[in-house]
C-alpha cells in the first residue's frame, strides 16, 4: 500500500484502553508498520452536514508501550469520505447513539471510504440476535419479552443462561436453575417487566471444562487458534473482563464446520473482522462491533492477526 493510505479509527477514548490487551491498538500498530497514515476520532467527533459525513480527526501515532502508547495532534475537521479506511471499533452498548453513528459511517462509505466492519452489517447483526440466522450452529435459544415464555424455557431445559441483547463483557449475565427463587426477578429485570427483549439459552456445561472460546474470523476465514476463556472458580462467566483466565487451543473439526457455515455470509456482508463465541459444539454469540482477542493469541502463538486484517483491507481496496 502507498504511504498515503489514510486510516481513521473510531473508538472509545484511547487514553483509557489497556494497551497490553487492546485489540484495536494491535490493529493500529499493524497499520503503522505498513506505512498507513492513522487518524483518530471518538463517536462524539462525527457529524453529517447536508448529507456529507465529517469528523474532527487527529493524527495519531502509536507505540507498543504500556506506559506511553499514543500521541495525538490537534483535531481538524475532515470529510470522512476522504479517508481510505475507517475502522469502527467503538465498544457496545449497541444503543440508539451507536445506530446513529452507523448512519454517518454509511454516508462516509458511500462517499469513498471502506468502513470496517460495514455499517449496515453493524446495524443488522446484533451480536446475540444474529445467531438466529444459524440455528443449526446454536444451542436452543429463546429471544422474547414474555416472562412466562422465559419461565417455560427454563422448565424445559432445567438450566439456562439469561442476558440482555445490548451488553458486552459479561455484564448482566445470569445462570439460572429451574428451582431458583430469583428467576422471576431476573426475568423482570432483564425485560424491564416485559417491555424489552432479552435472550435465554440452554446452559452449556462445557464452559466449565472447555471454556468460552473466541474464534476470530478475518474476511470470513478463521485464525487457526481459539482464545479459550476459562471462568474463575467463583463465577459462571467466560469473559476476560469478568475475571476469566486466558488460554488457547487449536481449532477442531467442529469449529471449522461452524466457521464454514457462518464465515462466507459474513464475508459477503463486508464484515472483515468478527469474533465467534463457541461453548462446546455451539456458537453463542457473533461479535461484529469490536471483537477482541488479538493480543492474547498473538502473544501465545507468535501471530500477527492485525497484519492479517490489514492484508484483507489491502485486498478489498485493490478490488474496489
Amino acid at each position: 500500500m502507498s504511504t498515503q493510505t489514510r486510516l481513521l479509527v473510531v473508538m472509545d477514548p484511547i487514553q483509557g484502553i489497556k494497551p497490553a490487551k487492546d485489540s484495536t491498538l494491535a490493529m493500529l500498530l499493524a497499520a503503522q508498520r505498513r506505512g498507513f497514515e492513522i487518524l483518530y476520532a471518538e463517536q462524539k467527533d462525527l457529524w453529517l452536514r447536508d448529507g456529507t459525513a465529517f469528523g474532527r480527526l487527529s493524527h495519531l501515532r502509536v507505540r507498543d508501550d504500556a506506559q506511553n502508547w499514543f500521541e495525538c495532534d490537534p483535531a481538524q475537521p475532515t470529510r470522512l469520505g476522504d479517508c481510505d479506511v475507517i475502522l469502527m471499533r467503538k465498544d457496545p452498548p449497541f444503543d440508539t447513539e451507536y445506530v446513529y453513528t452507523t448512519y454517518i459511517l454509511e454516508r462516509a462509505r458511500d462517499q469513498g471510504a471502506l468502513v470496517v466492519n460495514d455499517p449496515r452489517g453493524l446495524r443488522d447483526m446484533n451480536e446475540k440476535v444474529y445467531t438466529a440466522w444459524f440455528p443449526e450452529c446454536c444451542a436452543p435459544t429463546l429471544i422474547t419479552r414474555d416472562m412466562a415464555d422465559m419461565a417455560e424455557f427454563l422448565r424445559e431445559h432445567t438450566k439456562a443462561v439469561c442476558k440482555p441483547l445490548h451488553g458486552m463483557g459479561g455484564r448482566s449475565i445470569f445462570v439460572l436453575q429451574q428451582d431458583d427463587k430469583n428467576r422471576n426477578v431476573i426475568f423482570e429485570t432483564l425485560t424491564d417487566y416485559g417491555s424489552r427483549y432479552a435472550i435465554v439459552q440452554r446452559y452449556l456445561p462445557e464452559i466449565t471444562t472447555a471454556g468460552d472460546c473466541r474464534i476470530i474470523l478475518v474476511d470470513g476465514e478463521p485464525v487457526p487458534f481459539a482464545l479459550k476463556r476459562m471462568p474463575s472458580a467463583d463465577d459462571n462467566r467466560g469473559n476476560l473482563a469478568a475475571g476469566a483466565r486466558a488460554e488457547s487451543r487449536p481449532l477442531n473439526e467442529r469449529d471449522r464446520w461452524l466457521c464454514g457455515r457462518i464465515g462466507p455470509k459474513l464475508r459477503a456482508a463486508g464484515m472483515l473482522f468478527v469474533g465467534l463465541d463457541v461453548i462446546g459444539d455451539y456458537v453463542t454469540e457473533i461479535n461484529v462491533t469490536s471483537p477482541t482477542g488479538i493480543r492474547e493469541l498473538d502473544k501465545k502463538h507468535d501471530l500477527d492477526i492485525g497484519g492479517l486484517l490489514l492484508q484483507a483491507i489491502d485486498r478489498t481496496l485493490e478490488s474496489a
